[in-house]
């Protein structure tokens, strides 16, 4: 069997779907990786490398769409590049199948089957296959730094001759994985912080890694799905939340937003009213900038200034640290297909519960209920 690895071609990506590290765990009498060349380049993982691994180089990428029983990547390939694969061949990538129709009813119609690395169930089984995790924590970790090198103040408090500097306060707004590694972060960089969420379940997390939680009385008791997100709320709790935001981010020298609801736009949680009356050099950096924005002013790629507030909407951010984040998705990738091969061949168990809301299409079927 044929496992091949595509050099991503999507703006501001920077990662690879394997490291030489799991391609020689990888590697065997019944397995073959071909890597296209230079796929890992932009991650610092050498063509020599691979082939030090066991992999071999392709330089033509229609070989080796033609040849593959399993394509693997980190983005979805475009619908020509999936249009050379043979039929029955395997796909496995971040689909985002409920904005992506067309990419569903594309690999459906040509019989490809295809797992989604973003549809893989939050249960404690699946946590070495979940790459959104380990790509939320790398976000996470990069939004603090980007806020502290656009913000013009110390992060932490300092003591000098000339006086004391108070540390700078930062509003963590979700306490997803992406919004602890966030607050994480800004604590270690002296930062005072404060958090919220909807899911009170998510308190003891943040006071452990020392900030402060900020609660809402809700009308909605259930703020939670199955899989762990946070629901849409009605909309008095949305006018709630807001006021309660408004009053913190007053006091806030940064704002991180990490809010997400899977297969609908962010939800806005900072207006331009939030941001008017915010200190003049404040920074907020919005994660969900790529799916509307947090902030009503967010433009996704850019870095607006209004009423002398930066609102940072960063596209991408795990690409930023490619050669760390190409590492962790493929070992996520590894752990999937460990569970996916039997003897050396795709099994499709749907009596496995990962198998059965991770697969997208089969058979020229949608399997996922979730899609369904």
């Amino acid at each position: 069997m044929i496992i091949a690895v595509l050099k991503e071609t999507a703006e501001y990506e920077k990662r690879v779907a394997l490291s030489p590290e799991v391609v020689r765990q990888l590697v065997s009498d019944q397995i073959e990786i071909l890597v296209e060349k230079n796929a890992g380049l932009a991650s610092n993982f050498l063509d020599s490398s691979y082939q030090e691994s066991g992999a071999t180089i392709v330089s033509s990428k229609e070989e080796l769409l033609s040849k593959t029983d399993i394509l693997l990547s980190v983005q979805a390939p475009s619908q020509d590049d999936l249009s050379k694969l043979k039929s029955g061949a395997v796909l496995i990538s971040f689909i985002w199948a409920l904005q992506n129709p067309d990419l569903v009813t594309f690999l459906k119609e040509h019989k490809i089957s295809s797992l989604g690395m973003d549809a893989i169930p939050r249960i404690s089984r699946a946590q070495n296959m979940d790459a959104l995790s380990s790509m939320s924590s790398i976000a996470g970790y990069k939004a603090s730094l980007i806020a502290a090198n656009e913000l013009d103040k110390y992060f932490p408090m300092m003591m000098t001759a000339a006086g004391t500097i108070p540390p700078s306060k930062a509003l963590i707004l979700g306490a997803g994985v992406a919004g602890l590694q966030a607050i994480a972060t800004c604590r270690k960089l002296g930062a005072v912080v404060e958090a919220f969420d909807v899911r009170p379940a998510v308190k003891e997390q943040v006071e452990s890694l020392g900030a402060k939680f900020i609660e809402v009385e809700l009308s909605d008791e259930e703020t939670e799905t199955k899989g762990g997100y946070a629901k849409e709320l009605t909309e008095d709790d949305k006018l709630k939340q807001r006021e309660l935001i408004h009053q913190h981010a007053k006091k806030s020298d940064i704002i991180i937003t990490t809010a997400l609801i899977p297969g609908r736009p962010a939800p806005l949680l900072i207006t331009k009213e939030m941001v008017a009356d915010m200190k003049p050099g404040s920074v907020i950096v919005d994660l969900a900038a790529e799916n509307g924005g947090n902030c009503e002013l967010t433009e996704a790629g850019t870095t607006q200034i209004v009423n002398e507030v930066k609102v940072v909407g960063p596209v991408n951010l795990p690409s930023q640290l490619a050669n760390h984040a190409s590492t962790l998705y493929a070992k996520n990738m590894l752990a999937l297909l460990n569970l996916l091969l039997k003897d050396g061949k795709p099994n499709f168990d749907f009596e496995d519960e990962i198998l059965l809301n991770t697969t997208i299409t089969h058979n020229g079927e949608i399997i996922s209920p979730m899609i369904k």
